[in-house]
């Protein structure tokens, strides 16, 4: 019979590509993780991977028990979830995912009142633009701006983001508030930046708005920023016109809507979580938690 242990450690490896980064994962040093690997090659009488220079590279017989290992993970996961679960109240850990504008004002915001109710349970937030993945337990759940694509992951709409432009009202003293479409060539613009092509990132339809059909030169951007708080900080403190979601700039304080009669893109929010934690009850508390809040403010 297989030792777990060494299974588990190879798994982790497996994942990492290389020892060095496995060993930061698991607190072992890179000798006790290669000597547990060599071992568990030798009860398989198989080479797991091939050794590189640029790292790891696994084998057949590697490609069979990953494949292995990591069911018995989802499993271990599930068993370990179903036992948490068993008791009548909500209680335990909850990894919450979501992006960085959601987590950091809208969600942030609600916790303390989550947490009053259920003080058994207790939170890790995880704020990234960057999509985890939950079948693989890098975090329990996640509030996403788009439709999930993996299959195994269950999914509850949640709200519908909508963007408009804002200003400052010290920005606007200063320059004066746009009448029309086209005085946007004449402000000063914050976009949304994490690559060099601004017209892939919807929030940047300030660049564009008002242009003929086909013309595809933006306006200038002032500042780029690659999260949307960031968008929100700078045009609190008056450095231009930046298209935000509504969320986000209701809750500002000193931002006017500016040409309401535009309208940018509007995005779709869901709850999602594996299907393991289906019968979860701190998730299903806090999934419900924030349909409360979603339906209580209007700016949805």
């Amino acid at each position: 019979m297989l030792d777990w242990d060494r299974v588990r450690i190879f798994h982790v490896v497996a994942e990492a590509g290389s020892f060095t980064r496995a060993a930061d994962r698991l607190g072992l040093s890179q000798s006790a993780i290669s000597r547990q690997i060599s071992a568990l090659e030798e009860d398989l009488g198989a080479p797991l991977f091939h050794r590189h220079a640029r790292g790891l590279v696994l084998t057949e017989q590697g490609d069979i028990l990953l494949e292995a290992a990591r069911e018995i993970a989802r499993k271990m996961a599930a068993a370990q979830t179903a036992l948490r679960e068993s008791r009548e109240v909500p209680a335990g850990h909850l990894r919450v995912c979501t992006t960085v504008g959601v987590g950091t004002v809208w969600l942030a915001s609600h916790l303390a009142e989550f947490l009053d109710r259920y003080p058994e349970i207790s939170i890790s937030l995880i704020v990234t633009d960057a999509e985890l993945d939950l079948s693989m337990r890098e975090a329990d759940v996640a509030v996403r701006m788009q439709r999930p694509t993996q299959a195994d992951l269950i999914q509850r709409r949640l709200m519908t983001v909508h963007t408009h432009i804002y200003a400052a009202k010290s920005y606007l003293e200063r320059y004066g508030t746009p009448s029309s479409v086209a005085d946007l060539d004449r402000h000063r613009l914050v976009a949304y930046s994490d690559d060099p092509n601004l017209a892939a990132q919807p929030l940047n339809w300030i660049l564009f708005a008002g242009r003929e059909e086909g013309e595809e030169r933006p306006r200038r951007a002032a500042l780029t920023v690659n999260n949307v708080y960031g968008m929100l900080r700078a045009v609190q403190s008056g450095l231009g016109l930046a298209s935000l979601p509504d969320y986000l700039a209701t809750n500002a304080g000193n931002l006017v809507r500016v040409l309401p009669e535009l309208e940018g893109p509007s995005f779709t929010g869901y709850f999602v979580y594996p299907e393991e934690l289906r019968n979860s009850k701190r998730v299903a508390v806090f999934r419900d938690f924030l349909l409360e809040k979603v339906a209580a403010q209007p700016v949805w």
